[in-house]
């Protein structure tokens, strides 16, 4: 099949600047429901891409995202919450985004058009043949993503890519291509929003999954999480509480003098 930007595409309502708040909530929230089943279909390529991921973290593997504007943002948003959410050090996600941190919050002009940056900045992190590498582009055409993927792979690094367009420039690079369907957006173009969603589901897909094979949850119970706030040691609390059969107190001092539920758990037992 040549590739097609369905992404692209002319939205399938006209007139949005003619509609009421109403209606444009609608009708968003519909194309929304649509994010789901186009994920769906890609689980079996998801699921692949897991089991070959727990495979190289234990063997000391991490996990990079790399991708430009809205796709290298929500790498990065992820990768960030692994630490506080399963107490994992800051260097097993690692999201890179074309322009760097500045384009966190602004567009950098050009960033996503250097096919050769995102390689460098691998390098500088001494990218190895059991980590893997996730180039993340909605349209799935971003030079910077490409670049990448075709370097890692040449390598020997297991790549993966996520694109909302089917048989895309990034999916030829990649050892495992994930392409969620989501078809045009609500405003023509904009795939901060169906895209962007699809990508962010997948994103959790993969972490959590991840996380929970590397025995980082208990039952269904963030036991590794950091006690970075008083809502997050009254969640730990109430689980030691549930857990071991303690009162509120006698779990809160148990979990104070740990640091983790998972340290306390290991040390009352």
């Amino acid at each position: 099949m040549a590739f097609q930007k369905i992404t692209e595409d002319d939205s399938l309502y006209t007139n949005l600047d003619s509609m009421s708040v109403h209606e444009l909530l609608v009708d968003i929230n519909n194309e929304d429901k649509k994010v789901a089943f186009a994920v769906e279909k890609e689980i079996p390529k998801i699921e692949q891409l897991v089991e070959n991921i727990v495979k190289r973290m234990k063997r000391g593997g991490r996990i990079f995202y790399l991708g430009a504007g809205t796709s290298g943002r929500l790498g990065v948003l992820d990768a960030s919450e692994i630490p506080p959410t399963y107490g994992m050090p800051n260097t097993l996600v690692i999201g890179l985004i074309a322009g760097g941190d500045t384009a966190l919050r602004n567009p950098v002009e050009a960033a996503e058009d250097d096919m050769e940056n995102g390689w460098q900045e691998l390098t500088e992190h001494a990218v190895n043949a059991n980590d893997t590498v996730i180039g993340i582009a909605a349209s799935g055409a971003t030079p910077y993503v490409i670049g990448v993927l075709r370097k890692a792979r040449e390598q020997g690094i297991l790549t993966a890519s996520i694109s909302c367009n089917p048989d895309s420039p990034i999916a030829a690079e990649a050892d495992i291509a994930i392409e969620p369907i989501t078809g045009p957006e609500f405003v023509t173009g904009s795939t901060r929003m169906k895209s962007g969603t699809a990508q962010k589901m997948i994103l959790n897909m993969i972490t959590t999954a991840t996380m929970i094979q590397l025995g980082r949850v208990k039952g269904n119970r963030m036991i590794n999480m950091q006690l970075t706030n008083h809502k997050l040691v009254d969640r730990g609390t109430r689980m030691l509480a549930k857990e071991l059969g303690l009162s509120y107190e006698q779990a809160k001092r148990l979990l104070l003098l740990h640091g983790s539920v998972k340290k306390a758990m290991d040390a009352y037992l």
